[in-house]
């Protein structure tokens, strides 16, 4: 196992890499609550490094949920990550709840830090919500009795490769569709300079429920959409078509251009039932992609560390697949 701590769960991680030494950041939480699906709601972010995204070094606590008063991340603060600006500016952007709404409306937040531990809000911290024009094509309420929550989370953030601003991904749910099961969506925003952004029409909209924790990146000429998702929340049409059996786990999309437009890829990445690792993200070390999770199994055999890297290796299609460790070392 990669990341572990002995009295506390982890799961949800994101990378960033200095030019030295990789700085893993996660969710975690005590595991004195004795029930890990009580974790989500007794939340921080901690920050680890690495030389071998293998051997971490634990450096602690790095955010908390907004503890001085009501405020919009007063609750949680989840899953996000972390780019850096042109001056040598680390920008945190993640997702945080209230607790007067009962962490059921999700909002996107952004920190910045010199040293990648030490975080501060950018003013109130709250950098992007559901409204302006474009919120149209978003579910910006809960929609109670069809949905859980009113989804707006998981950001992930990249330079513009068209241009020299940033474009932002996150987890959220089209409006008007009537099966849930086939209201998922990638939303997307753009900036020009990291502090203000526009909200744009999602990117991706159907197959599931819910992508979770997307991660944009390009291999060769190819644009990939990490995303992690459960079997529950695969659509009927998903389901017809996807020539393999629901399952929970990781999956993506593929695209030619990082606006899209996203289909998803054939077959399912790395899923299994129990789910076997979740929330993962494809790092490049330089050599070869890897990817990293944390361990899950289900309530009854929760894993809560991250695990072990595994290489990922692109075929002549562009198609992604999972070298599980011992066929990667034979």
């Amino acid at each position: 196992m990669v990341i572990e701590l002995k009295d506390q769960w982890i799961w949800d991680s994101w990378y960033a890499h200095d030019g030295q030494r990789w700085h893993g950041f996660f969710l975690k939480a005590d595991k004195s609550l004795i029930d890990p699906d009580l974790r989500h709601m007794n939340v921080t972010q901690g920050h680890a490094i690495s030389d071998d995204l293998v051997n971490w070094e634990h450096l602690g606590t790095m955010l908390t949920p907004w503890r001085d008063g009501p405020a919009w991340d007063d609750k949680t603060t989840w899953t996000g990550s972390v780019v850096q600006d042109n001056t040598g500016l680390w920008h945190l952007f993640y997702t945080g709840t209230r607790a007067s709404e009962n962490a059921l409306y999700q909002r996107i937040g952004h920190a910045t830090s010199t040293d990648l531990h030490s975080w501060e809000r950018v003013g109130d911290g709250l950098c992007l919500d559901l409204t302006g024009p474009n919120a149209r094509y978003y579910e910006t309420e809960h929609m109670i009795g069809h949905w859980h929550d009113r989804a707006m989370r998981d950001p992930w953030v990249m330079r513009d490769p068209a241009g020299d601003g940033w474009l932002m991904y996150f987890t959220a749910r089209a409006a008007g569709i009537a099966e849930p099961n086939a209201g998922g969506a990638i939303g997307f925003a753009t900036s020009k300079n990291l502090i203000r952004r526009e909200l744009q029409p999602p990117v991706f909209v159907g197959n599931y429920g819910q992508l979770e924790v997307p991660q944009v990146f390009q291999v060769g000429k190819k644009w990939y959409c990490l995303f992690c998702t459960s079997s529950f929340h695969w659509s009927e049409d998903r389901i017809a078509k996807a020539g393999v059996a629901p399952v929970t786990g990781n999956h993506y999309l593929i695209a030619d251009d990082p606006r899209g437009p996203w289909e998803v890829a054939p077959g399912f990445l790395d899923g299994d039932l129990p789910c076997r690792r979740y929330a993962a993200r494809i790092v490049d070390t330089g050599t070869g992609l890897v990817i990293l999770g944390f361990a899950d199994g289900g309530k009854e055999q929760f894993g809560g560390f991250v695990m072990d890297p595994e290489t990922v290796e692109v075929d002549e299609n562009g198609l992604l697949h999972v070298v599980p460790a011992g066929k990667a070392e034979a």
